[in-house]
């Protein structure tokens, strides 16, 4: 009885300390579009709420516009606040009163200022003879600030002993990873981590903060459904109709993948992708399995994005940040990226990101479209109405706006009927001739929340609250930006595709993806022109199609290029395939062709490698196993990434009876004797040369006599540096082939390319110059380095 006593009274001491504490809200930047659009009214959300619970409330604006300016424009935004619908006019006014009473506007720069602010809130607190909870500070100011304010509130402005401090930060959290680690650390000396509440507004939103409550709530359903074998692909979308005027500085800054890919859609990503955790409230448990997720992400490749930027854009940009006319900025404003995950789950599903702006709509939404493995007999017509198995079979999370005009979490007639929280969902009622992705609205069993509420509100509830989950923490911040930067630093300097905006882009924006590839459907434009009066630059130019030596020339920075030749070959190796049933490829050796060989294993799925036979160009007389031979790197690139069958791959026999390319061991006639018998005519259906900075190619050399011309198929030539004994195919075998592909590489190539380009067929002089296919098609791919310098 008497430990009853004393719980039941230390209880009642609890609740009569947390009657009195007293919480204040210093909201930084208070002028601002952010706090004048959303942060003011999610303020006012939190005081109807938690007004009367306990606890009491001051709210301070704050911001570097002089007292008078700010207290006139934080008048205008306090009255314009709205209470909620079910709210009587004569109680809203009452309570936008009480809160305007309670809030004020003060400059804060200086350090002083910090100290008057923390002096001003003990005196208040004293005052009302109340005991402080803690302080809020909302960070609604650029990044380049944080520090310096971090610093002042740390030394000035702190609440004391049992008092909690929360700090609100938006995002970006920097622009790659460097910068967010740097960020990371600078704020890391000055607050906890977990004081620290970044927040990404779209956990805030309803549907995104529904995703995994519905995995955890539709487990049994799902379990079986969740994974590889059932999932077509996944797509995480994010259109916007506005364009970036007004935003031009940040965009010029961060993009579309640092404005919205980085964060809002990685963060719905890892909802979809990761482990569902046993108990999904643990925020511990949480973050753990997001951390998984990313550790599975497959790296991003120049290859994984498509980029674009509506017209109007860089005209914004001269205006706003007043450039010359000459300015050509090359932000994208569009972006389509490919993500695959490496993991048993997801294995094979592509997940597309995309997000754009001066698109056709806006709308968001994340789209689970499942396989359908069925077949119905009857026709359609005879279909018992939205519950076929041939449907289509998808799960929906509507985030908003587009043709429903709110939130929703629809799910297919013909999967299951889904487990929602009836207290704040709803079934969604039937809008006859509303048809999303294809089906009416009736295919769905389709839930909205009882109440809308904005995202703003939800998450200054939770940082009141106390609730880091819908919060990013350190650690997710730097997977998220370990993943992206690779990428960010590859499109530097991709010129985007212009698409004029709204519903003119047509098909202009549509992609295609090909294992871990993705590029636009509509073929790129040849040439982009510089405007007038300007001299065009490397970065002017997408693909440049030319001629070199009378022969197609593809001309791109390095890893479009790669990605563009590895797409030419596996499309050749398809037609090769479906003619013949298979595929004849003899590949060069070098450092040049490292980058295509694990763009080909690591990006191109579809590549037919079991009807595919691989040979050499030429190769070094050293063993196989040496490093410095062609078969070694082909191996370690290509072979051990592929499936390609053993007795389709010929590496050239440089090492027999125990000596390397003897004369009298007939290498080179046994290497001849097998291509005439697998290859027909002899004729390749792909050669891959090189070219080096003396005018050679394969391993034939100038002022050397050998393999230019004659019946032989393959010999030994002499290089002019070590291993100096070669075997190489010879001109005539190479120029027998269908196609001839000729890749040049690197500033250091630009010489011999210029010089060659104005030379005749000389191959004594430079055998490069005597490739010239007898009926077969030569195309040159040299990078921006190589033929522009």
């Amino acid at each position: 009885m008497l430990t009853a006593a004393v719980c039941v009274a230390l209880l009642g001491c609890l609740q009569a300390q947390e009657l009195q504490g007293h919480v204040s809200v210093i909201l930084l930047g208070a002028t601002g579009d952010l706090a004048r659009k959303y942060l003011w009214q999610g303020l006012f959300q939190l005081y109807l709420e938690e007004a009367g619970k306990g606890h009491s409330f001051r709210f301070h604006g704050t911001a570097l516009t002089n007292t008078k300016q700010g207290q006139e424009i934080i008048a205008k935004v306090l009255e314009s606040l709205s209470c909620p619908r079910d709210t009587a006019p004569g109680r809203c006014a009452e309570l936008k009163a009480q809160f305007q009473q309670l809030s004020e506007y003060r400059r804060l720069k200086t350090p002083e200022d910090y100290l008057a602010l923390s002096k001003d809130i003990e005196a208040w607190v004293q005052h009302e003879g109340l005991q402080e909870a803690g302080r809020i500070f909302y960070f609604s100011v650029p990044p380049f600030a944080y520090a310096d304010i971090a610093r002042s509130i740390n030394s000035s402005c702190r609440p004391g002993p049992g008092a909690w401090l929360r700090v609100v930060l938006e995002k970006p959290f920097g622009h790659d990873h460097r910068s967010a680690q740097q960020l990371a650390t600078e704020l890391g000396s000055f607050f906890q981590e977990e004081e620290m509440y970044r927040v990404d507004h779209y956990l805030g939103k309803q549907v995104v903060a529904q995703i995994l409550p519905f995995r955890d709530q539709n487990r049994k359903a799902l379990d079986g459904l969740w994974n590889r074998h059932h999932v077509e692909r996944v797509e995480i979308i994010m259109k916007e109709t506005v364009d970036a005027e007004g935003r031009t500085s940040f965009y010029e800054e961060y993009g579309v993948i640092g404005d919205v890919l980085q964060n809002h859609l990685t963060e719905i990503l890892m909802l979809v992708a990761m482990e569902l955790p046993l108990d999904i409230s643990s925020s511990e448990a949480v973050l753990g399995h997001k951390l998984q997720a990313f550790r599975a992400l497959r790296g991003l490749q120049r290859g994984s994005a498509v980029v674009g930027q509506y017209q109007a854009y860089r005209g914004q940009v001269r205006r706003e940040l007043q450039k010359p006319d000459s300015f050509h900025s090359l932000t994208p404003t569009f972006a389509g990226i490919l993500v695959h995950i490496d993991n048993l789950r997801w294995e094979g599903v592509p997940f597309i990101l995309m997000s754009g702006k001066a698109l056709d709509e806006r709308v968001g939404y994340v789209r689970i479209l499942f396989k359908d493995q069925a077949y119905c007999a009857q026709s359609e017509k005879r279909w018992v109405p939205a519950q076929s198995h041939c449907l289509p079979q998808q799960i929906i999370f509507y985030i908003g706006h587009g043709e429903l005009g709110g939130p929703a979490v629809l799910v297919s007639r013909n999967l299951f009927r889904p487990s929602l929280p009836s207290a704040s969902w709803k079934e969604v009622e039937g809008q006859p001739g509303l048809r999303l992705f294809g089906r009416p609205l009736s295919d769905y069993y389709a839930y909205s929340p009882v109440r809308e509420q904005d995202a703003y509100s939800i998450l200054i509830s939770h940082i009141f609250h106390r609730r880091k989950d819908s919060f990013i923490a350190m650690e997710n911040l730097l997977a998220s930006w370990v993943f992206w930067t690779p990428l960010l630093d590859s499109l530097a300097h991709e010129v985007p595709r212009l698409y004029p905006g709204g519903a003119e882009n047509g098909h202009l924006l549509d992609f295609e993806f090909s294992g871990s590839h993705v590029s636009f459907s509509q073929p790129p434009l040849e040439q982009l022109v510089p405007g007038p009066d300007s001299a065009p630059m490397p970065s002017d130019f997408q693909v440049l199609g030319a001629k070199y030596r009378d022969s197609p020339l593809i001309s791109a920075w390095p890893e479009e290029l790669i990605a563009r030749l590895a797409g030419d070959i596996e499309a050749a190796a398809v037609r090769a395939v479906r003619r013949f049933g298979e595929f004849h490829l003899a590949l060069s050796g070098g450092s040049s062709p490292v980058a295509l060989f694990q763009q080909l294993a690591m990006g191109h799925y579809g590549f037919p490698w079991a009807h595919t036979h691989l040979w050499l160009v030429d190769e070094r007389c050293v063993p196989l196993w040496d490093p410095e031979s062609n078969f070694q790197g082909l191996q370690a690139h290509l072979l051990q990434h592929v499936r390609v069958p053993y007795y389709n791959i010929h590496p050239m026999p440089v090492h027999r009876r125990q000596r390397l390319c003897a004369e009298e061991d007939q290498g080179a006639q046994a290497y001849a004797e097998e291509i005439s018998t697998l290859v027909t005519n002899s004729s390749f259906d792909l050669v891959l040369l090189g070219m080096g900075t003396d005018g050679h190619t394969a391993s034939l050399f100038p002022q050397s006599p050998v393999g230019l011309d004659g019946e032989q198929l393959v010999v030994l030539t002499t290089s002019p540096s070590s291993p100096r004994r070669r075997m190489s195919l010879s001109l005539p075998v190479i120029n027998r082939a269908r196609q001839v592909a000729v890749l040049v590489m690197g500033r250091m190539k630009r010489e011999i390319a210029l010089l060659v380009s104005r030379v005749g067929r000389e191959p004594r002089k430079w055998p490069i110059s005597g490739v010239r296919p007898d009926s077969g098609q030569l195309v040159w791919y040299m990078d921006y380095d190589a033929f522009l310098g």
